[in-house]
C-alpha cells in the first residue's frame, strides 16, 4: 500500500552512518531535513552528497530540506553549565556581559533584547519551562523576578509571551546558509521566524541571486505570524507548523486549532503543509511510542497535512529506523478513514485560471467517479501534481518526468510519487502508451487496471498541460 502522507527526518549524529541512512530511506522517509543550526558549508555538502548515494542505494527519490538556523533569541553560556532559579529569585540578562553567567545573571547572544521589553513583559526560557516577569530595564541590562523556576543551561532560548521580540527572521549567517544551499541543490528552504511576508520575499531573491531554485517554506513560529498567515502562505510554496516556539508564544491549548487552521488554508491556497515538533518525543529513548503520540500523528493526517516530521528523534535519537517505520505504521492506519473523501470541494464552486489546473481537477473528478487504479501525471514542473494532491481523491498519483529537480520536489507532495520517465516521441498519445507500459513494468498497475493520465500536446513544456485520458492498461497492445 502507497502512503500518502510523506515522512520528514532530520539529520544528526544518530543518522549519519551511511548505513543506518539507507536503512532510514528504506523504511520510508522521503525528505531529510538538514539543520543549517549545526555545521559548516562543507559539512552540508558532504551530507547532501550522502543523502544522495544512500537514495540510489535504496532505489528511491528523496527530497532535501535546508532548515535556516534564523535568530539566536538565547542566553550565553554559565560557569558550571547551569543554574537552578527558584520562584521570587531575581534574575539578569545582561546584554553587555561577555564572560560566563552565574547565579545572579547571563550574557545573551540576542543583544537587542533590552530595547524589546517594558515593565511586565513575561519572558518565557527554554520552551516556556522558566518564566521570568521584567521588574526593570537599566541600559543592557533586564532585570527580571522568576515567577516560574527551575533548570537554565547554557544556549537556552528566549520567547516574549505574546510575541514583539524585533529580531529579524534573515540574519548574516543565514543569508551566507542560503548560498550553501543553492550549491546543494536543496529542494526546500525553510526561513525561521518569519514575521512577514516581506521576509519570504527577501528569501526567494537571495535564493534566486544565488542562482538556487528551492521551494520557499516558512516556518510558522512566532505569534506575529499568525494574523498575517495568509500573506505569508501566499508569499512561500509551503508552511510548517512549528509548534515548539509557535506553542510558547501563544499558548499551548491554541495550538492544536491553529494547527488544523494553517493546515486548511496552505491546502486551499495549493501550498504544501509540514506538521513538526515533538511528534514522537519518546521514541528518542523508547523503541515504541506513546499512546498519545500515535494520536498526535494520526490527527495531523486526518487534519490534511502534506507531511509530518521528525526531529531530535532521528537527529540524536536511539531508534532512528523504528520512529520511521512506527510513523509509516500509523500515518497508513489513519490514512484508511480519509480515503477518497472529496467534501467541499465541487466543480461548482470552483474557479480556474489555467488550462492545465482545470485538467488536474478533471482528472481527480474522473478518478473519483470510476475504479481508478492510478492516476498519471505527466508533468515538466511539477505543477498538474501539485494541484491534484490537494485534493484527496483516494487514488495515489504518480509524477512521471525526466526533470530531475521536479522528481525531488514531488517527495514532498501528499500522495505523489516521483517516477523517472523519458519519452522519445514528440506524439502525445505515442508518449501516454510509453507511460503507460512502464507503470506495467514497475509494477504499479496491471493488465485491465483503468488510470487517468494528463500530458501536454507540446510535449516537454512547462506549463502546457491540456490533455486528460482515461486508459484501459493494455488495450493499446490488442489494436
Amino acid at each position: 500500500m502507497l502512503r500518502r502522507t510523506k515522512i520528514v527526518a532530520t539529520l544528526g549524529p544518530a543518522s549519519s552512518d551511511q548505513k543506518v541512512l539507507e536503512q532510514m530511506i528504506r523504511a520510508g522517509v522521503d525528505v531529510v531535513r538538514m539543520n543549517f543550526s549545526h555545521g559548516t558549508a562543507q559539512d552540508h555538502m558532504a551530507r547532501a552528497d550522502k543523502v544522495r548515494a544512500a537514495a540510489k542505494a535504496a532505489g528511491r527519490t528523496i527530497g532535501i530540506l535546508a532548515d535556516l538556523q534564523g535568530p539566536k533569541i538565547r542566553v550565553r553560556k554559565f560557569e558550571n553549565d547551569k543554574i537552578v532559579l527558584n520562584k521570587g529569585d531575581a534574575f539578569i540578562l545582561d546584554a553587555s556581559l561577555d564572560g560566563l553567567g552565574n547565579q545572579q545573571r547571563v550574557g545573551l547572544d540576542y543583544k537587542e533584547l533590552p530595547n524589546d521589553v517594558d515593565v511586565g513583559t513575561v519572558l518565557l526560557l527554554n520552551d516556556g519551562m522558566l518564566e521570568f516577569h521584567v521588574t526593570g530595564v537599566k541600559g543592557t541590562e533586564v532585570h527580571c523576578v522568576v515567577v516560574r523556576g527551575g533548570v537554565l543551561s547554557n544556549n537556552k532560548g528566549i520567547n516574549r509571551k505574546g510575541g514583539g521580540l524585533t529580531a529579524p527572521a534573515l540574519t548574516d549567517k543565514d543569508k551566507e546558509d542560503i548560498k550553501t544551499a543553492a550549491l546543494i541543490k536543496a529542494d526546500y528552504l525553510a526561513v525561521s521566524f518569519p514575521r512577514s511576508a516581506d521576509d519570504m520575499k527577501m528569501a526567494r531573491e537571495l535564493m534566486h541571486a544565488a542562482g538556487g531554485k528551492s521551494l520557499l517554506m516558512a516556518k510558522i513560529e512566532r505569534a506575529e505570524a499568525i494574523p498575517v498567515l495568509a500573506e505569508i502562505i501566499d508569499a512561500c510554496d509551503a508552511i510548517m507548523v512549528a509548534r515548539g516556539d509557535l506553542s510558547v508564544e501563544v499558548g499551548d491549548a491554541a495550538v492544536p486549532g491553529l494547527q488544523k487552521k494553517m493546515i486548511k488554508m496552505a491546502r486551499a491556497k495549493n501550498k504544501l503543509v509540514i506538521t513538526a515538533t515533538q511528534m514522537m518525543e519518546s521514541m528518542i529513548t523508547n523503541p515504541i511510542p506513546t499512546r498519545a503520540e500515535v494520536s498526535d500523528v494520526a490527527n495531523a493526517v486526518l487534519d490534511g497535512t502534506d507531511a509530518v516530521m521528525l526531529s531530535a528523534e532521528t537527529a540524536v535519537g536511539d531508534y532512528p529506523v523504528e520512529t520511521i517505520e512506527a510513523m509509516d505504521r500509523i500515518c497508513l492506519s489513519a490514512e484508511k478513514e480519509t480515503e477518497g473523501s472529496l467534501i467541499d470541494h465541487r466543480l461548482d464552486h470552483s474557479q480556474f485560471k489555467r488550462v492545465d489546473q482545470s485538467i488536474a481537477m478533471s482528472a481527480l473528478y474522473a478518478a473519483s467517479h470510476f475504479k481508478v487504479k492510478a492516476i498519471v501525471a505527466l508533468t515538466q514542473s511539477g505543477s498538474t501534481a501539485l494541484w491534484m494532491s490537494r485534493i484527496n481523491a483516494g487514488t495515489p498519483i504518480f509524477a512521471m518526468t525526466p526533470m530531475e529537480a521536479t522528481l525531488s520536489k514531488v517527495t514532498l507532495f501528499s500522495g505523489v510519487h516521483p517516477i523517472a520517465f523519458t519519452s522519445d516521441s514528440k506524439d502525445y498519445s505515442v508518449t501516454l502508451r510509453q507511460a503507460e507500459d512502464e507503470l506495467a513494468r514497475l509494477g504499479m498497475v496491471e493488465e485491465g487496471d483503468l488510470i487517468v493520465m494528463t500530458v501536454g500536446e507540446s510535449i516537454g513544456k512547462a506549463g502546457h498541460t491540456n490533455t486528460m485520458k482515461i486508459v484501459r492498461v493494455g488495450e493499446h497492445k490488442k489494436s
